[in-house]
């Protein structure tokens, strides 16, 4: 399930990045979210439901709800004007998590140790507009996450899906370098008037 995720999270950070560029309408990417995170959260009980005790399973599952509950926060605080420095704090402790999803992933699995490394840059970017107000970074942060959010979340969930997930350290360093690059195209298109 956790594929399924992946590619119902690429979708929420599309909507949301473009979001980010005052590109949708906060009332569309709302709704999206809660349902992109109630799906979320669903499909993580039902795998730490059916994980029987199994410690991977159920860190797998934790990974999903931090993902879940962020959408789920995104949307109610888009519907509700709630004020987004609640969502920013929770944001930044989604990013020190994701480091540690990143470290226990590097040795075992090192592109899911690399993606876990991009999402903690992007929680963070969050983390920095929504709960410190450094809103100069809106720009860069919604075209990082419309660049990136594809190739950490939907590629990696297709190739999953079909079998085909890249394994080693060279699959790795393609994504690290791949990743960089479109957060570097991302400060550059938002220095563009």
């Amino acid at each position: 399930m956790s594929f399924i995720c992946l590619i119902l999270s690429g979708a929420a950070l599309l909507i949301n990045g473009l979001g980010l560029l005052g590109r949708l309408n906060v009332r569309d990417s709302g709704y999206f979210n809660l349902l992109v995170g109630t799906l979320q959260l669903v499909l993580a009980v039902l795998t730490a439901a059916g994980a029987g005790g199994d410690t991977a399973v159920l860190l797998g599952a934790a990974g999903i709800v931090l993902f879940g509950l962020t959408y789920l926060y995104v949307g109610l605080n888009s519907l509700l004007a709630l004020g987004s420095s609640g969502l920013g704090w929770f944001c930044g402790l989604v990013a020190v998590l994701a480091l540690f999803y990143a470290a226990s992933n590097l040795q075992q699995d090192p592109l899911l140790g690399v993606l876990w490394l991009s999402w903690a840059a992007l929680w963070s970017l969050f983390f920095l507009i929504l709960a410190l107000g450094r809103t100069g970074l809106t720009a860069f942060t919604g075209w990082a996450t419309v660049l990136t959010s594809q190739l950490t979340t939907t590629v990696p969930a297709l190739l999953g899906l079909s079998g085909a997930w890249p394994a080693g350290w060279g699959a790795a360093a393609t994504a690290a370098a791949v990743t960089g690059a479109l957060f570097i195209a991302a400060r550059v298109l938002a220095r563009q008037p």
